[in-house]
Order: structure tokens, then sequence, then C-alpha cells
């Protein structure tokens, strides 16, 4: 499995860059987790938008799904150019049906539920589901594809429910929107130390802190976590590559 960040920023996009967005590869199947403000344009550093096979999206704040319509979009003016392309499922909760109504788009994308109590597949990837503390409904992921696992926190802030839902994770990436000692519980985020500890308890093999903050300096986030964490952890940035072996 390949996983590649497209885009790590919580909240807005800082100059030049994107978002949440992750594309995870496996088996020639491209998989884009969550697809935020500036990932369209980024994403396409790395695939084109017609070679993607499936979206799935943790909630519904714009950091997370700004960039559905320009995808959308970006499936229409493609058809014009005379390729005929598939429509692109983009699976997400029904817990606002606004929202999801929103990922169908004429014949260029379909809306697909699902059911966070239950694992789908899509593509060669397996995902389970795991609400998270956030101030809308969330999920966190646990995302099989081959021999590798990845983890995703989405947005939340600190819980024990973490550990057995990404026990043995090959790499975790998990939010980190506030530093050490700050207290994230009413905005819905964690801390740089949180992340260490639940990637500590959950034993997985690397953390990725992502969803960053748009101030301190982020360099101090990395020690923090692994004041707690004492394997691989590494900060988040456009085209940062991980690839199990």
């Amino acid at each position: 499995m390949k996983v590649t960040v497209i885009g790590c920023w919580g909240g807005f996009p800082k100059v030049g860059e994107a978002t949440s967005g992750y594309l995870l590869q496996e088996d020639g199947f491209n998989l884009l987790v969550d697809c935020g403000s500036g990932v369209l344009s980024k994403v396409q550093s790395y695939i084109a938008v017609e070679d993607l096979d499936a979206v799935i999206i943790s909630h519904y704040h714009a950091d997370h799904i700004a960039d559905i319509g320009p995808l959308q979009f970006g499936r229409l003016v493609k058809s014009h150019t005379g390729k005929t392309l598939a429509k692109l499922p983009i699976y997400g909760h029904r817990f606002n049906e606004t929202e999801f109504k929103k990922l169908t788009y004429k014949e260029f994308t379909a809306a697909e539920e699902y059911n966070p109590a239950m694992p789908i597949s899509v593509g060669p990837f397996e995902i389970a589901f795991l609400q998270t503390k956030h101030a809308v409904p969330c999920y966190a992921m646990r995302i099989e594809g081959g021999s590798h696992t990845v983890a995703y926190t989405a947005d939340s802030s600190f819980q024990e429910e973490f550990f057995p839902f990404f026990r043995g994770a090959d790499t975790l990436l998990c939010e980190s929107n506030l530093y050490k000692g700050m207290d994230g519980t009413s905005v819905g985020h964690m801390t740089s130390e949180e992340a260490g500890i639940v990637a500590r308890e959950s034993r997985v093999g690397k953390l990725i802190l992502t969803h960053l903050p748009h101030f301190g300096e982020l360099e101090q986030l990395v020690p923090e976590a692994k004041e707690q964490f004492h394997g691989d952890v590494v900060l988040a940035e456009e085209g940062f590559v991980w690839e199990g072996e």
C-alpha cells in the first residue's frame, strides 16, 4: 500500500497548499480519503482526475469536503474531451442528508452510503469506522489493503476508544491541531502529546502528525509527541509518502 499526503492543514489551506486529503493506492486502485480545500489542485501532481477510482469522506466540514464540487466539475470537463468516465463513487455517512446528497452529481459522481457500524470494501481496501469526538458526526477509519493497515483519526478530541480500534496498524495519520498542554476537548481536536499517547497505546508502527495548526512552531509538535511514543514520528507535508513493504 502507498499513502501520499495531498493536504495536511486544519481549517484552511496554507498559501499554495491544501487541507485534508490523502491518496491511498493498492493494486492499481486509487482511493482519495477526504477532499478538502486545495486538494483537487494538488492531487493532480500525482494522479489525473479521471484516474481516481473512489473517494471517502470522514465528515462534512469544509476543510474535508470543499473540493468535492471542483472534483465533480473536473469529471464533467474531462468527459467533454472524449474520455469515457465511469461514475465515481463518493462514500459518506447519511447523518447530514443535505451534504450526503451533494456527493451525487449528474452521471459523474454517485453518493454511496457507509454505515459506520459495519466495515465496507472499496476496491482492494477494507475500511472500518469509529465515531470520533467532534462538533459534527465524524468517523475515524482503519483501512486495510494487502498486508498493511493505515489508521486515520480524522478530526477528534482525545478518546481511549482509539486504542483497540487502531491496534497494530502499520502507520497512523493522527490529527495534531494543538500543542502539548492545550485543551482540545471543546473544539474536537487533539494535541501533539495526545497523538503520541494514541500511537503508543495503539502500538502502531509509525506516527504521522497531520491536520496541522496555523500558529506556533510546527517543529515543536514532533518532540512533544515523541515524549509519549518512542517509534518513528514525522510531520505531514504535501508529497510525503509512506509505502508499506
